[in-house]
This record gives structure tokens, C-alpha cells and sequence, in this order.
């Protein structure tokens, strides 16, 4: 029939809409409708807690599926595809949908299903677009997988967010629709892991009822701009080079260093596109503060203390340099002479910034500058007016004074393979 669900004696749950969207009335044998859809989501919505679908069967592409994550390169994913399925897919949360209707393969990136701090974890989603059988363009249109019934999972098993999970693309959609609920009308950006609490202060982050909802469009205003061209560091970017990725927050992730400074040299990066940390919003700039501590923690524990800089001269996305040296090398007092030295040797004015002062009270957006902070909470910050060493940070830190590792000092001389780095990350992610 044009709709159903099959349920295996294993337990596995597999529901299915046959045929395309029909585009007139009465609806041909071959086509599904609106109240197809609406059937088969109460079929399955009403049953007592249900958390969603193994697996989603549909001929047509969902709407919009390719919003928010890697492409799906020939196939516009804004022009094709139905919006009912697409309603469909958000209601019915299966583990995997598969379609075929545009003879592409296309495996998007994950997508989660709850809204982060708001509802509790679910499962993610995988699409999988296959092409027709037999092509002679030999595109993938078998699909290998293995796959336990959610029934017969550990919750906790379940609901792991991989590292590559991205915001749920139909999101967007719902929030055209007048009387859809809270969980299709997200507007934060997205979040997988977590490598601090993030659950304090959030309460009053999102509107609670419909009337306070209509305030919401200040915000969409406040988004970050988007980049004019490719960005290495825009997590939703098919740039980034995501085996570098150790974890991932609501508004910020941590990567390793390409090229690092040692093998915990890691980068603090709003997933957004800003440019420096004058621009942040309140809250991006809330976590960046809570990564900082975290890795503060987590460094002391190793008998590090950390260095961080950031550089806004020619550079398009927001970097935080976060450096280790260990405890018996130097005292902060070093590293902070060493970065003045270095500085005045190539007339450099760095001066010192009380402590607990922000750089956005010496900085204005679009000023570029270069500024230096220590676990201390002490800063050094020079306002550039000129030409600047690119290198400067590394400098200071590779030389002999501190890390005594002068040939580290250019990034690109130190770029290791991609098995060694995605090695790297691992170890990381697991210490």
C-alpha cells in the first residue's frame, strides 16, 4: 500500500510511503498524499513512548535534506525532494532513511533529533540516497549496514552523538508551519558532545510559549555572517578537516592544531563564522570562557599550564591558540617576559591589559590586533597598525626561551600525514 509500518521479530521497525507526492486531486494509484502522511504519523505517534523508527523507506528525497551539512553534488536538495517527506522524517526520527527517486548516491552527515539543553539526547539520523539499479554511471546503489533494533539498545548506546552530527536540516521547515511544536523551530547552532557541563544558565535562552516566540527574529539578525568564500574552519564546511575534531559544544568546537606546536596543541573555533572575539555574541563567548577553563583543568591535571593567543590580522575564522608547556619548564612570568622580549626585538608594543578586563573594552570589530592570555588570567595585547609577523605566537613559544623548539615555529613545516593526526585526536578525545 502507499503507507505502513513493518515490525520484525527481532523487533527492528521499518516504516514505508510508497510512490511520489501527488500533485493533483484526486490522488493517482502511484502517488501519497498529505493525509497519507498524517495517517502514518499517528500511527506511530500515538504508540506509548515512542522515540522513533529503525529505519524510513520513501521514493522521494526529503526537502531541503542537504541544508547544514556535506553536499550532495549535482542534486539541488532546496529544489528537489518532497516537504512531506520531509515532515515525515522529523516526526518518525528513524535511525536511517533511505531514497532513490533522483538516481544520485548521496550519505549525508548525520543529523540529531532533539534541540541541545532543551530536550533530552535522542538518536541521530542517517540519509542514504541511492542510485538506480544497474546504472551505467556505476554510482554506489547497494548499501551495506549493520544495525540492532533500538528496542533492544542500551539508552545510553543509543543516543551517542558521533563527531560529525550536524543540526537537523528540517528545522527550518517547521518553523513555516504555524502549528508546528517547539522541537521543529530550533534557531541555536548545533552540538554533539560535551566536554564540560553545559546545562547551567540556559534556562532563559529560548522563549517558552508562542507569544515570546515572535521575538525571536532580533536574533536571526545576530547570526554570524557568512564567509565569502571556502572557510577551513566553519564546521558546517566541507573544508574542515574533521579528524582533527576532539569535541564539540553548542556554539563552539575544539580541534587540534594542523601543524602543531606539540601534540597537544588544540584550537578553540566558533562553529559560526566570526572573525575575531570582539564579534562574538554573549553566548558563543559564555562557552569559549568554559572551554578555556575546562582545558585549564585538564592541562593542570597533566602538569601543564596553557598559552592562549589569537591573531585577527589576515585571518577570516576565529582562532584561539591553545598551547601546553609544562609546569617545571617555565612560570608564567617567563612566558610573559619572553613574549615581551620577542616583541620589543621587533618593535612590537605589547602592553599589558588588567586581568579580568575584556579585549572588546580595547579592541573595537574590524580593529585588527594580537593578543596574548595566560591560565593566569593575565593579557599582553598589541593593536596592529601595520604589517604584523604572522608567526609571532609560535615564535615566542617555539624559541629557546620556552619550548626551545625553533624549527616548530612555521605550521606548515610541522603538517603530519592524516593517520598521524587522526591518531593524535583520538588519543586526545580519549585522555
Amino acid at each position: 500500500g502507499r503507507r505502513g509500518v513493518y515490525s520484525g521479530c527481532s523487533g527492528l521497525q521499518i516504516a514505508y510511503l510508497s510512490g511520489t507526492e501527488a500533485q493533483q486531486q484526486p490522488e493517482p494509484a502511484h502517488s501519497f498524499s498529505a493525509k497519507d502522511v498524517a495517517e502514518l504519523k499517528t500511527s506511530l505517534l500515538s504508540t506509548p513512548n515512542f522515540r522513533g523508527v529503525d529505519i524510513l523507506l520513501t521514493s522521494p528525497w526529503p526537502r531541503d535534506v542537504g541544508a547544514y551539512a556535506n553536499s550532495a553534488g549535482e542534486i539541488d536538495t532546496k529544489k528537489c525532494g518532497s516537504k512531506l517527506v520531509s515532515d515525515l522524517a522529523a516526526s518518525l526520527k528513524p535511525r536511517y532513511h533511505f531514497a532513490a527517486l533522483e538516481k544520485a548516491y548521496y550519505e549525508r552527515l548525520p543529523y540529531r533529533n532533539h534541540m541541545v539543553l532543551q530536550e533530552t539526547p535522542q538518536h541521530v539520523t542517517r540519509f542514504i540516497a541511492l542510485a538506480d539499479v544497474g546504472n551505467t554511471s556505476k554510482k554506489k546503489y547497494l548499501y551495506a549496514f549493520s544495525i540492532v533494533p533500538m528496542s533492544s539498545m542500551d539508552p545510553a548506546e543509543l543516543v551517542k552523538q558521533p563527531q560529525d552530527v550536524t543540526e537537523n536540516p528540517y528545522r527550518k521547515l517547521g518553523k513555516e508551519a504555524p502549528k508546528s511544536k517547539a522541537p521543529l523551530s530550533a534557531e541555536e547552532e548545533p552540538a554533539c558532545q560535551f566536554f564540560f557541563d553545559l546545562n547551567k544558565h540556559q534556562g532563559k535562552k529560548r522563549p517558552s510559549d508562542g507569544k515570546e516566540r515572535g521575538d525571536s527574529q532580533p536574533k536571526q539578525a545576530k547570526k554570524p555572517p557568512q564567509p565569502t568564500g571556502p572557510c577551513w574552519f566553519c564546521l558546517a564546511s566541507p573544508e574542515v578537516e574533521k579528524h582533527l575534531v576532539v569535541s564539540i559544544g553548542t556554539h563552539c568546537y575544539l580541534a587540534l592544531a594542523k601543524g602543531g606546536l606539540s601534540p597537544d596543541h588544540v584550537l578553540i573555533l566558533p562553529i559560526g563564522h566570526y572573525q575575531s572575539v570582539v564579534d562574538l555574541s554573549s553566548e558563543v563567548l559564555e562557552e569559549v570562557t568554559k572551554y578555556k577553563a575546562a582545558l585549564k583543568e585538564f592541562f593542570r591535571s597533566k602538569g601543564k599550564r596553557y598559552v592562549l593567543f589569537e591573531r585577527n590580522y589576515r585571518s577570516q575564522h576565529l582562532q584561539l591558540q591553545v598551547i601546553p608547556v609544562p609546569l617545571d619548564l617555565c612560570t608564567s612570568e617567563d612566558i610573559k617576559e619572553a613574549f615581551i622580549a620577542q616583541a620589543q626585538e621587533q618593535q612590537i608594543e605589547l602592553l599589558e591589559i588588567p586581568e579580568h578586563s575584556d579585549i572588546a573594552q580595547v579592541a573595537q570589530p574590524g580593529t585588527p590586533y594580537f593578543y596574548v592570555e595566560l591560565d593566569t588570567g593575565e593579557k599582553l595585547f598589541h593593536r596592529i597598525r601595520g604589517r604584523f609577523p604572522l608567526q609571532f605566537g609560535r615564535e615566542v613559544l617555539a624559541s629557546e626561551a620556552l619550548l626551545a623548539r625553533p624549527e616548530r615555529a612555521d605550521w606548515r613545516q610541522c603538517a603530519a600525514q592524516r593517520p598521524e593526526e587522526a591518531a593524535q585526536a583520538r588519543a586526545f578525545r580519549r585522555e
